[in-house]
């Protein structure tokens, strides 16, 4: 176990726990009273968390403070997923299929998106610090990026940087399908 927090990197281990435990940072962030924003932070490294912080933070997930830091993240060394090994992260009519169980030592996230009729990522706007782009495979969907808003069809893509507040919400007839990707992985 490293001396002190400075000794260990606490971002990309809070992904690690976050995700082995099936939680994106918007659902983690809805437990426990943490804004998504401060989350996001944590994960890149922006910002060290207090201790009582962190715990508040793990006992959304739930994992104690030496869970957490005994916790020992294996690296995946799989190269191909059938499409039942996809990690769900999604929820509320929005599936959000991950590329690998877990993010840990990860330069990106690719994910298998379906938006069902009506879904949306939420009327709060999301925001983190990354980059993402994603082509639109089936239906449509009504990306909106800081002030501007766009309808994607089959084949139209985006990409942006993260940090500016977004929000996804499928409209037309039928379930919208995205493939994406974030780098670094921070959602």
């Amino acid at each position: 176990m490293p001396n002190s927090a400075d000794d260990l990197d606490l971002g990309p281990r809070l992904r690690a726990v976050r995700s082995k435990a099936g939680l994106s940072q918007r659902a983690l962030a809805k437990r426990t009273g943490v804004p998504n924003s401060t989350i996001s932070l944590i994960e890149a490294g922006k910002v060290n968390p207090s201790v009582s912080a962190l715990k508040r933070i793990l006992e959304g997930i739930p994992t104690s403070l030496s869970e957490f830091f005994n916790f020992q993240p294996e690296p995946e060394r799989k190269t191909f997923y059938a499409a039942e090994d996809l990690t769900e992260i999604g929820k509320n009519g929005v599936s959000l299929r991950q590329i690998g169980t877990t993010l840990f030592g990860r330069a990106m996230m690719i994910l298998s998106e379906t938006y069902e009729i009506g879904a949306d990522t939420g009327r709060t706007m999301i925001g983190h610090e990354a980059e993402e782009g994603g082509i639109v495979v089936k239906g449509r969907i009504e990306v909106t990026v800081g002030d501007q808003r766009k309808i994607l069809g089959p084949g139209d893509a985006y990409y942006f940087d993260s940090r500016i507040p977004h929000r996804f919400r499928q409209v037309g007839p039928e379930r919208c399908e995205i493939i994406s990707a974030c780098t670094p992985p921070t959602f």
